[in-house]
């Protein structure tokens, strides 16, 4: 990797999915405020069956990181916005839309679900950040090409603004130093795990979007 970041050379070995996420038209359908009610209510429904997943996993990382400078991020994250602002979001969009909160979940909810269980289990921190990197890191990819004045409904505004600006970019930029450090200690074995589930989840999210435009 000579002095490349090691998650940019994760992210550089998921393309082409990795910028067909970042700009995915539904994507960029919700930064526009152009994704429909029908759209929006049938992504966020899909989308808050992660949240528990989501949870775990970043208790997950609290519990495997290697110091207790790692750990602090995880929590406040934890605290302030996986159990607080999001959710919260996610019940107002969706009674607002006439969605679910139980809805079935669709084939690539359960696989992507799936991933992030077996990864919390596992306790391999390394394939922890990487699956939440992916997670984060894609989302402020989109979320960021969002241009002012953003859209007037809250579903779409919102849930941009809980993608991006200065704290969550803090926050990406933190999941991908911890990428960073760890990888400078890895074996071409372990670059190679973290590799695999860092392009299972960017196959993933672009899988997602695809299912959320029906």
């Amino acid at each position: 990797m000579s002095e490349q970041r090691f998650s940019d050379w994760l992210r550089e070995r998921c393309e082409p999915d990795w910028t067909s996420v970042v700009t995915h038209p539904f994507a960029r359908a919700i930064t526009t405020g152009e994704a429909t009610d029908d759209d929006m209510r049938r992504y966020l429904e899909q989308d808050f069956q992660f949240v528990d997943s989501f949870t775990a996993l970043l208790g997950a990382a609290v519990a495997s990181a290697d110091s207790f400078e790692a750990r602090v991020p995880y929590g406040r994250f934890l605290g302030q916005v996986a159990t607080t602002e999001e959710k919260t979001y996610f019940h107002r969009a969706l009674a607002a839309l006439g969605g679910r909160t139980q809805a079935p979940p669709e084939p690539v909810t359960v696989a992507f679900r799936r991933l992030m269980d077996e990864t919390r289990a596992g306790l391999d921190y390394p394939l922890i950040v990487a699956v939440l990197c992916v997670a984060e890191w894609t989302y402020l990819g989109w979320a960021s090409r969002a241009v002012e004045p953003l859209p007037e409904s809250f579903v779409h505004r919102e849930w941009i603004e809980l993608h991006e600006g200065p704290e969550f970019r803090e926050w990406v930029g933190f999941l991908r130093g911890e990428l960073d450090r760890l990888g400078t200690a890895l074996d071409e074995d372990g670059r190679r795990r973290v590799l695999e589930v860092f392009g299972q989840a960017v196959e993933l999210e672009r899988r997602f979007f695809d299912m959320a435009l029906g």
